[in-house]
């Protein structure tokens, strides 16, 4: 019996997106031993003292080695491992290289893996996390305080530098997404950062998404819908829109959640034990619309291997 290749998954967006929690969950779902999960951003090529004396973010494309990048994704799209390099942020400088064998899913998470139309060919399924803006830049303060060691000062700085290189670099990868990820504070809720968000799915026609119409609630006289499916535009395009806000009941998405799964195949296969799951402040906290989120993912990865 012939071994089908590793289905790719490509999550991209700024910093502080919540790629590696989204990542997590993920590998977290379809389980450790079937998942490779790895970040892009460790194709730097200089270290941070020499980012500093060339006066070069690290969101540059010219920062980073496009071409190793490129030639390491078809290499796990083969079924090959590699040797990847390693960015320790906390000290800010290379680690030694590691040998990655590629699962039958491969993660790989990171600002610039979908920049040519080559690395993008790469993915089975892309996904471009767009969190709102305010919301990201108090998910940098705190990563980037707690785990990395910056002051306050130093993320701010960081950011105000950062501006123009991702407005030319970072979020003009959002057009070639499958499907654009957009968690947003409610009304009100200015200092929500977690398991209340609301959550926006742009779910492009570029790959076969589930029928959620069965459940989605048409009734008029309900005021507050707490998930709602609507055809929109994106970058002028057609697209289906899925709401779902952060205080959808747990049976409402216990219910959303097994529809999806009625769609997967391999489903004996996965756990959705903890699914949006994310922890903050040291305590494990759970969100719906995160987790929805993942297990749609999972359903695309498992679509994709059917085909491959």
């Amino acid at each position: 019996m012939n071994r089908t290749r590793p289905i790719l998954l490509g999550i991209v967006g700024d910093s502080a997106s919540g790629k590696t929690t989204i990542s997590a969950g993920i590998e977290k779902i379809l389980g450790p031993e079937r998942v490779t999960n790895l970040c892009s951003d460790d194709y730097h090529k200089y270290n941070r003292v020499e980012r500093k004396e060339k006066n070069i973010s690290a969101l540059h494309p010219d920062c980073n080695h496009i071409d190793i990048m490129e030639h390491n994704f078809y290499q796990l799209r083969r079924g090959e491992a590699i040797l990847k390099p390693v960015y320790n942020h906390a000290t800010g400088d290379f680690d030694a290289p590691v040998y990655i064998k590629p699962k039958e899913f491969v993660i790989v998470e990171g600002l610039l893996g979908f920049y040519n139309q080559k690395m993008r060919d790469a993915f089975d399924v892309k996904i471009y996390l767009d969190p709102q803006e305010e919301l990201r830049v108090d998910w940098k303060y705190k990563r980037d305080t707690v785990k990395r060691g910056y002051t306050r000062e130093e993320v701010m700085e960081s950011l105000k530098r950062r501006v123009d290189i991702s407005t030319s670099f970072i979020q003009p990868q959002r057009r070639y997404a499958d499907i654009v990820c957009n968690f947003y504070r409610p009304e009100g809720s200015g200092e929500e950062t977690g398991t209340n968000l609301n959550t926006k799915l742009i779910l492009r026609p570029t790959i076969p998404h589930p029928d959620f119409a069965e459940f989605i609630d048409h009734r008029p006289g309900v005021k507050e819908k707490c998930l709602t499916i609507t055809l929109g535009r994106d970058d002028g395009l057609p697209v289906d829109i899925l709401q779902i806000t952060g205080t959808i009941k747990p049976v409402t998405a216990e219910t959303l959640m097994d529809i999806i799964m009625d769609h997967l195949s391999g489903v004996e296969r996965l756990s959705t034990d903890s699914v949006g799951a994310y922890v903050e402040g040291g305590e494990e906290k759970r969100s719906y619309p995160l987790g929805i989120t993942q297990l749609l993912t999972c359903y695309h990865l498992l679509n994709a291997k059917i085909r491959a």
